[in-house]
């Protein structure tokens, strides 16, 4: 093309910011104005006087694609309200209804599941030369990876019920041998699907796809629920029986026991597996919630139409994070420890109780205490510093921000309903007094740690932040030479970017044009007086040396949530034991309230820490 008929493209993002920083003088010339798109001059508008309007069938094609949401996300609340009725009559013992047919039912929903999950790989395998879009930011690689560890953990937990009925066949019905078979199988052909499809963006069959991917999330949902009524049943009726040992006889107590009407062959197999099924519980929960999150983003992205610009891979880097590490990982040795002793002494004795419960409420001031005040730190940092945020939408982002608010008000629930029944109640023993500042600061605790995971999932990349602000470019006026800034790029592609934009802006000036670089008059009279970086931030929280204070921070809470994650999972409930709650509230409504709340509280931890490891590798 001749040099004068050359059109100059749009310069990369970075660039246009510098460029829009240029300062005129006397003997600048006046900054070129890049024509807007659709503009007469710009690529792609011909001469055209004004960009033509949006075609009224664009309009029109959104309108069914909403109706086929709202109809698909109707469908999947009526399969999943059904489930829960069908939950509840077995749980409450309904005339009628009996554990087969809640089994029959979740059977049929994988089954279904297991035909659209088929279909779907199988057209995708025969389109596989065809390019579709990807949602990077969905299907992170140590995401699939926690799916699979739980998942293989859940196969195992169906072997042990396969064991199970075999042991008690007599009086069992065929459903619950079918049930653990078919789940495995559907947990194994989903993992082989998430790994493979959780970051597509499906355009076509766009309404029978969000059937499919609609019904997968509640079918996940709805075993997720069922897991977690058992796992409940099974702590209850061991707070029951631990109430009884202790002598509470102002407590009506009756033990909601499923044990089969019949003897199990070997007695002594028998009781191992149904205590290993309910050690494997938590593993089979967190997989279930995890795979219906990561099936809701990939329904939210039908449809959709991804941003060009490309999410920055991220990295796990382990150098520098050797304080937070060794912290946090004391931190889980000794939450262990805790859970233990915990599990050894509750029960046995009025005496022994107590001082598992002082001991346990005593650690866990002190590990929220510590936890807070690094959540508080994380935030003072990203405070001073000047970055701006990520507003793109990202469903996967979206999500992850409101489940750490949702799920944290479980904890609040039973945090609340504590601090009530402590100044409630007319006799408060000695340990219940240490419940007050626990309740008091698991409330606190979980508000600072969501607002620094919030704040950092929405921040630029640290890298691409850096390169940008080191970008100056002063004056555009005529010469014969071209000066870049780059005495201060990390990246090479950036400079790259600059550089063929230098290269194409000559011929758009009517002669030669002259970039000239410079760091800025305030830079250098901040560098001259010696003062702090931006906003005042202090030396030692610049560049590297504030990642590293970053990353430890997010180390460190990433190692205490999977600690906090490890007591209500595997049975250390102090909210079942404390008993205060239980007198001011009345047993029953209190026992609803913790078994509806704790779930959520289960999860915050796992979510919280699934989500301090993506910021670790963001920053």
């Amino acid at each position: 093309m001749p040099e004068g008929q050359r059109v100059l493209a749009s310069p990369p993002a970075a660039a246009r910011g510098a460029l829009g920083r240029v300062s005129s003088g006397p003997s600048a010339c006046p900054s070129p104005r890049l024509p807007a798109p659709g503009s007469p001059g710009s690529p792609g508008s011909a001469g055209s006087p004004a960009s033509p309007a949006p075609p009224r069938g664009t309009v029109r094609s959104s309108v069914p694609q909403k109706l086929a949401e709202a109809l698909s996300s109707q469908y999947g609340l009526i399969v999943f309200v059904a489930g829960l009725l069908l939950l509840l009559a077995w749980a409450v013992h309904a005339s009628g209804v009996g554990k087969s047919d809640l089994l029959c039912f979740l059977t049929a929903l994988m089954l279904l599941q297991l035909v659209w999950m088929l279909w779907y790989v199988g057209r995708s395998s025969a389109h596989r030369r065809l390019i579709s879009p990807k949602d990077t930011h969905a299907g992170a690689r140590w995401l699939r990876g926690s799916i699979t560890l739980f998942a293989a953990i859940t196969i195992i937990l169906g072997c042990l019920k396969v064991g199970y009925f075999i042991g008690f066949s007599e009086c069992l019905s065929a459903t619950e041998g079918v049930f653990p078979v078919t789940h495995a199988a559907h947990t194994l052909l989903q993992v082989y699907f998430l790994w493979g499809h959780a970051k597509d963006v499906i355009q076509s069959f766009k309404t029978l796809e969000r059937f499919g991917v609609i019904h997968s999330v509640f079918t996940n949902l709805l075993l997720w629920t069922n897991g977690v009524l058992n796992e409940s049943k099974h702590q209850l009726n061991e707070h029951k029986e631990r109430l009884i040992t202790l002598g509470f006889g102002n407590i009506t107590i009756v033990l909601d026991d499923h044990t089969p009407p019949c003897n199990c062959s070997p007695p002594t197999f028998c009781s191992a597996i149904s205590q290993g099924i309910y050690y494997l519980y938590p593993f089979n929960i967190e997989y279930q919630i995890l795979a219906s999150t990561m099936l809701y983003v990939l329904w939210k992205n039908v449809g959709r139409k991804v941003d060009s610009q490309q999410h920055q891979n991220m990295e796990f880097k382990f150098p520098g994070v050797m304080a937070g590490s060794v912290l946090g990982l004391s931190v889980l040795a000794a939450t262990i420890g805790v859970v233990v002793v915990y599990l050894v002494q509750i029960g046995h004795s009025k005496t022994k109780s107590e001082l598992a419960l002082i001991m346990f409420y005593l650690y866990a001031i002190a590990l929220l205490t510590l936890m807070g005040a690094a959540g508080l730190l994380g935030i003072r940092i990203y405070r001073i510093d000047e970055k701006s945020l990520d507003e793109s939408r990202n469903p996967a982002r979206k999500l992850d921000a409101d489940l750490l608010v949702s799920t944290a008000s479980g904890s609040w629930l039973i945090s609340w309903g504590s601090i009530l029944a402590i100044l409630c109640a007319e006799a408060r023993p000695l340990y219940t007094w240490f419940n007050l500042p626990y309740s008091i600061l698991v409330i606190a605790e979980k508000y600072i740690q969501n607002l620094f995971i919030i704040e950092s999932i929405h921040r630029e990349p640290e890298k691409l932040s850096e390169d940008i602000r080191t970008l100056r470019v002063v004056t555009v006026c005529n010469g014969d030479t071209i000066s870049l800034a780059s005495s201060r790029l990390k990246s090479g592609a950036l400079a790259m970017d600059v550089a063929s934009l230098g290269r194409e802006m000559p011929h758009t000036a009517n002669g030669n044009t002259h970039l000239r670089e410079g760091l800025g008059r305030e830079s250098e009279e901040r560098s001259q007086e010696g003062t702090p970086g931006p906003a005042g931030q202090p030396r030692f929280l610049q560049g590297d040396a504030k990642r590293r204070v970053l990353r430890n921070i997010a180390a460190f809470l990433f190692l205490c949530n999977i600690s906090l994650w490890i007591p209500p999972a595997f049975g250390c409930r102090p909210e079942y034991d404390n008993g205060l709650e239980e007198i001011v509230f009345g047993f029953e409504p209190w026992i609803i309230v913790v078994n509806l709340a704790m779930p959520f509280s289960i999860f915050y931890r796992m979510h919280a820490a699934a989500s301090l490891f993506e910021v670790y590798c963001k920053i």
